[in-house]
């Protein structure tokens, strides 16, 4: 799992690269001190004779999930919201406790942030139901749907949107603890859709510094 989230985290940078060589930062970037992580291009178009030149980031894909409660979780109900991601499922044997404990550090602290979310969702939506992740919430003491959502849904277009949108690692492996390959990264998203952030979920110390960075991009 270590060698999993070490590869997460050298795409991301790989990719960031060139944009980091090649633009100065803004004052307020400079300040944030956080790169839009993944794939950019530039966008060349003419206004007035002149050539403009558009900077066009990375974004999370449209999706669609369900929510512990049932209802519908969008990308339009992350619109204009900070917010972090992760991947796992509630019978895993190996790294979802440790990231569920230190997830919930995430929670307590921000729950109250109108502005804030947290993304969390099943790779085994055939076990995961809405309603037996409305239990899981619960048992770890989450009692609303207001901050953080355990989503479920269609298991190939949740492996889609971990591998290709958060660029992380979700898939089916049949000689991995549980029968599914998974990454501990939290991902942190800014209201734009940009990922701002990749942090190994399950060391106290990435999280800490996690929380240090959410209130950079949160107001």
């Amino acid at each position: 799992m270590k060698n999993l989230f070490a590869y997460t985290l050298l795409t991301l940078v790989m990719v960031t690269f060139n944009l980091a060589c090649s633009e100065k930062a803004s004052q307020e970037d400079q300040n944030q001190s956080l790169p839009k992580l993944g794939n950019w291009h530039i966008n060349e178009f003419e206004i007035e004779g002149k050539i403009v030149k558009d900077t066009i980031y990375h974004k999370v894909a449209d999706f669609s999930f369900i929510n512990q409660e049932g209802k519908e979780i969008s990308n339009s109900t992350t619109n204009g919201k900070v917010y972090v991601a992760d991947f796992f499922f509630t019978t895993c044997p190996t790294i979802c406790p440790i990231m569920k404990t230190q997830m919930l550090r995430v929670y307590e602290k921000f729950k109250d942030e109108p502005d804030f979310m947290i993304l969390s969702h099943t790779l085994d939506p055939e076990h995961d139901t809405a309603e037996l992740l409305k239990e899981y919430a619960a048992k770890i003491g989450v009692e609303d749907d207001k901050t953080w959502q355990f989503l479920t849904g269609d298991q190939e277009k949740i492996f889609e949107i971990g591998q290709t949108s958060y660029l992380t690692t979700a898939m089916s492996d049949k000689n991995e603890p549980g029968g599914i390959l998974h990454s501990g990264a939290f991902l942190l998203v800014d209201k734009e859709g940009h990922i701002r952030g990749v942090y190994d979920g399950t060391k106290e110390d990435q999280v800490n510094k996690l929380m240090g960075d959410i209130p950079k991009i949160l107001k």
